[in-house]
């Protein structure tokens, strides 16, 4: 007699696979536990206990976002860690903006047949990230949904709660015409702008991942691939000993959307583009794209990742202190009065 009988494993969901990829990324999750955590991996919900110091009146701040299309290198070059990296340094730029130190984060990882070794990879990923930023991986979801994704295909979200006293907040409410505009050093493209550089380098130009170009001195896909910086650290240094105005990170939208985000009505900023080193990638994706300057501005970061907005008399001062520890910083661009805008001269 032959069974006919319906299973989920032939619908397309392997729960073996998920008890297995639980079990592979267990221990890099536990990596990241401190003595905040009072729950274990596998329960239905993490548990963090605060500790607010001298934190008068204490903010959490939430941030969710994910790497995009940059997924689809990964799977290029079969390598997965980075992009785990990606999503929790950049979700902590995005809370680092008003302030907020990471306390936790939770991942989400959806595919169309669930891979223990690629979630593996990217938890692995994620989890080295976590630690390097002071940040517990709390929980996170797993799910196979097979006729949602393309067979191969997998995408990646995070989202992340940070703290920060109130009156600490970073809101832009003190930026005012004559103040300075510094910029940290981006490590590449971080996470934006990947469907264009896929088309751009593969569909028009015809480039292979695993190709050496000379003018990156080494692999494409390597390129591709470095992971997003992580500024919480430097940046928390800066806070304790100067006043910042105003913080934008640089996604999508790169100068032209992320800076305004953070002006005052009244207030503009010219940028000059001469005053910072941009990477060899960047001049790679326009030469062969046939880029317009202001698209790729757009588009892309353009080597620069983060932006300081702080008063004149201590711009050298702030610049020196990220010198020191570790980044490279410029003063890029200034404050006017205007119309809440980005000029990239």
């Amino acid at each position: 007699m032959i069974d006919d009988s319906a299973t989920y494993k032939a619908a397309g969901v392997d729960i073996e696979a998920g008890e297995e990829a639980v079990q592979r990324m267990k221990q890099h999750v536990q990596s990241t536990y401190n003595e905040h955590v009072l729950t274990d991996i596998g329960t239905f919900g993490g548990m963090f206990r605060l500790s607010l110091g001298d934190m008068t009146d204490p903010v959490l701040v939430s941030s969710i976002d994910s790497v995009g299309t940059k997924v689809k290198i990964a799977s290029m070059m079969d390598k997965y860690d980075t992009i785990g990296m990606d999503m929790v340094n950049h979700c902590c730029n995005d809370i680092l903006v008003q302030g907020a130190k990471p306390l936790m984060f939770l991942d989400y990882f959806a595919t169309s047949k669930l891979s223990p070794r690629i979630v593996e990879q990217v938890v692995k990923g994620m989890s080295e990230a976590c630690r390097e930023a002071g940040c517990v991986l709390i929980g996170g979801e797993t799910a196979e949904m097979p006729g949602v994704y393309l067979e191969g295909e997998f995408d990646i979200a995070g989202c992340i709660v940070g703290i920060v006293d109130r009156p600490k907040i970073i809101d832009g409410s003190k930026v005012q015409p004559g103040d300075v505009v510094i910029g940290l050093a981006s490590s590449g493209l971080h996470t934006n702008g990947y469907s264009l550089v896929r088309k751009v380098l593969f569909a028009d130009c015809g480039y292979k991942i695993d190709q050496f170009v000379p003018e990156l001195g080494g692999v494409l896909g390597e390129a591709l691939l470095t992971p997003h910086r992580n500024y919480v650290k430097p940046v928390m240094a800066v806070m304790e000993d100067f006043e910042v105005h105003a913080i934008a990170h640089l996604t999508g939208g790169s100068f032209y959307s992320n800076i305004p985000r953070v002006l005052p009505l009244d207030c503009q900023v010219s940028v000059e583009r001469r005053s910072w080193g941009v990477p060899p990638i960047f001049h790679l994706i326009q030469e062969k794209g046939h880029i317009d300057p202001i698209e790729m501005h757009r588009t892309f970061n353009m080597g620069i990742g983060l932006v300081l907005i702080v008063a004149k008399e201590v711009a050298m001062d702030v610049v020196a202190k990220l010198e020191a520890l570790g980044e490279t910083a410029s003063i890029i661009g200034e404050v006017h009065k205007g119309g809440r805008e980005v000029n990239v001269i």
